[in-house]
């Protein structure tokens, strides 16, 4: 990147994983089991879905649609953070530097639409069921993936030309490990007004409106629930909401305590293990939840396991 009268800089140091050569061996392992199974796990739920006819229905063609999008996430950061931990020379490129943050800003975002939209779905299926298969056609489903992608590109694009535009002195440690938006616009020379007001409005918005859409959702359906008359009735309706909710719950309170908690209570440290938490222990955590819970899944995963033991008989 140009950088005016400052020196160019062609490489940044990912300071966020610096253990001594005792731990190296025991994080590369842990976190290598860590996205192991979470590709093994994500790519099952894809292919249990699409080989399963009972499970072509839009609340699994949204979940499919999470998996795969947490597949690409964990593969943003992960890959290269093991590749840091056995070298233990974490440099990356600008370029590289820059590509990382792009993806990782869309698919955050995007993990973040797509839980929205499921909550749609759940919505829709409690509390307007006779008009289900008229509000989630194939159609609108497709329309409810796609734009959350035009969204999230948008307001990745949106970020990165602003930080196009700023300095760079030589300081080129980064305190993470990996590049996100606000370690980097803690190296720039020039000044960050308008990148922290990006992130406050846009980011924010990114946000907080699917958030506070969940919430009103999960609003209405809780006034549809006390409505049931049993108390059995009432369990059997909710429960179909609880793995969503409890995705939900994961991935909000960590993002919650990277980046909507005031400057002055910025903490490294903190930022690290949130950031662990949603980049790599949600997405692994996610095919557990939607699959141990849900008899449909359980039994799609079970068939295709079948089918794989038994073409491997053969």
């Amino acid at each position: 990147m140009y950088q005016g009268n400052q020196t160019t800089i062609s490489e940044f140091f990912l300071l966020g994983l610096i253990v001594g050569s005792e731990q190296q061996q025991l994080l590369f392992l842990l976190f290598l089991c860590m996205y192991l199974i979470t590709m093994v796990g994500n790519v099952l739920i894809i292919l249990a879905i699409s080989s399963d006819p009972h499970l072509h229905s839009p609340m699994y063609f949204f979940l499919a649609n999470l998996s795969f999008t947490d597949i690409c996430f964990t593969t943003t950061t992960v890959p290269k953070m093991l590749v840091d931990i056995q070298s233990q020379r974490p440099t990356i490129s600008f370029a590289g530097c820059y590509t990382q943050m792009y993806f990782f800003m869309l698919l955050v975002d995007l993990d973040n639409f797509l839980l929205a939209v499921m909550a749609y779905d759940r919505y829709i299926a409690i509390c307007q069921p006779l008009h289900y298969a008229t509000l989630l056609s194939p159609k609108r489903c497709a329309f409810l993936v796609l734009t959350p992608w035009i969204i999230s590109n948008f307001v990745s694009v949106l970020h990165l030309s602003m930080l196009s535009h700023l300095t760079f002195c030589d300081n080129r440690e980064i305190l993470h490990f990996f590049c996100d938006l606000e370690p980097v616009l803690r190296l720039a020379c020039s000044d960050t007004y308008i990148n922290d007001l990006l992130i406050l409005v846009v980011g924010g918005a990114a946000i907080s409106i699917p958030f506070t859409f969940i919430l009103v959702s999960y609003a209405l359906i809780g006034c549809i629930v006390c409505g049931v008359p049993s108390a059995k009735g009432k369990w059997k309706t909710f429960s179909t909401c609880g793995s969503h909710l409890t995705a939900v719950s994961l991935f909000y309170g960590s993002i919650i305590g990277v980046y909507f908690l005031p400057p002055s209570s910025y903490s490294a440290e903190r930022d690290k293990v949130a950031a662990i938490m949603y980049t790599i222990v949600t997405p692994m955590m996610n095919p557990f939840i939607y699959s141990l819970r849900n008899k449909d899944m359980k039994g799609a995963l079970r068939r295709l396991l079948s089918r794989q033991r038994f073409s491997w008989r053969w």
